[in-house]
């Protein structure tokens, strides 16, 4: 499944994050979230353009059935978002979009330059979502405030220019967000979403897969994997919920059709495909796309190339999902 020779942009980005570990422990996990978003915007000092962009925020987790699942255990509050829209005029299809970080890094900060060029490619409009992150928050806080995202979405149409056309898309844990947030909108009757985009999701994460054998160190090391999980799950009966990882769901017909993509030198690249196999095997339109000299969160990477040809890959599935 990879390539003989990792990306050259791809190794020397890879290498260059290598020297700033993962903090797996809290203190230091507080001190890298509050350097992460200014080293962002240094590093993206000439993000796209895009028609405009607002920052606005969204009610949070209502339902009762969120608040059992969330207990005493996490305040139910507001979404903050950014909103993008394309430089065309109004209305637009919507695309809400989750951040990767392993449930426990990220922002709306960390993904802008992927978000800007989202919204060039695909003519929508992307809807940029915080939700909160473990280990304050663990599952299902973030799957709560994932899908009530979409919800709302669905139901502001005029606040966000939109013909009420939905998507969702998200990278790595985003990734795990947006399927799921799809898998429960079919199985609840809730809002009809047009395509999900799963960049390199962290979805059938198994220790024994072949891409984790050979691939664990490049940009994501088993402890990394080990940390973000026990971050994320409190007990292994979380880790079977198949709104924690939709491959644990016994049958995904009717789910919206999907483009996965995933990167050859990614530990997490096997459970990527081997969900894209079940989207096929149950009926579910998808194609999948493997970038096989890429590593683990390359299309927020933008020294790499392959990251813009990437993202117009996907921005195109998008914009035919809704016909234009």
């Amino acid at each position: 499944m990879s390539a003989e020779q990792i990306d050259p942009q791809a190794e020397r980005v890879a290498a260059r994050q290598s020297r700033v570990p993962l903090p797996h422990g809290r203190y230091r996990l507080k001190l890298l979230r509050r350097l992460t978003d200014p080293l962002m915007r240094i590093r993206n000092r000439d993000p796209p353009s895009v028609g405009a962009t607002e920052s606005l925020t969204l009610p949070g987790p209502e339902d009762d059935e969120a608040r059992r699942a969330l207990g005493d255990r996490a305040t139910v509050g507001d979404l903050d978002a950014r909103l993008y829209l394309p430089a065309a005029e109004p209305p637009y299809p919507t695309v809400v979009f989750f951040h990767g970080g392993g449930f426990v890094l990220g922002s709306v900060e960390t993904h802008d330059w992927l978000c800007r060029h989202l919204t060039r490619e695909s003519g929508c409009a992307v809807l940029s979502v915080e939700y909160r992150l473990a280990p304050e928050h663990p599952f299902p806080a973030a799957v709560a405030d994932a899908y009530a995202a979409v919800e709302r979405a669905a139901d502001a149409t005029e606040r966000l220019r939109g013909t009420g056309d939905l998507a969702v898309a998200g990278d790595s844990a985003g990734g795990t967000l947006a399927a799921v947030t799809a898998l429960m909108a079919a199985e609840r009757d809730g809002p009809d979403i047009a395509r999900q985009a799963l960049l390199y999701p962290g979805i059938g994460v198994d220790p024994d897969q072949e891409s984790m054998r050979e691939h664990a160190g490049t940009v994501l090391s088993r402890a990394d994997i080990e940390w973000f999980s026990a971050a994320y799950y409190r007990s292994d009966i979380h880790r079977r919920n198949p709104y924690a990882d939709p491959i644990n769901a016994g049958d995904l017909s009717g789910v919206a059709p999907a483009t996965v993509v995933t990167a050859g030198f990614d530990p997490l690249r096997d459970g990527g495909r081997a969900y894209a196999e079940q989207l096929v095997a149950d009926g579910v339109a998808t194609r999948y796309e493997n970038y096989p000299a890429m590593v683990h969160g390359f299309m927020t990477m933008p020294e790499v190339d392959r990251a813009r040809d990437a993202i117009a890959s996907v921005g195109g599935d998008l914009a035919d999902a809704f016909g234009d």
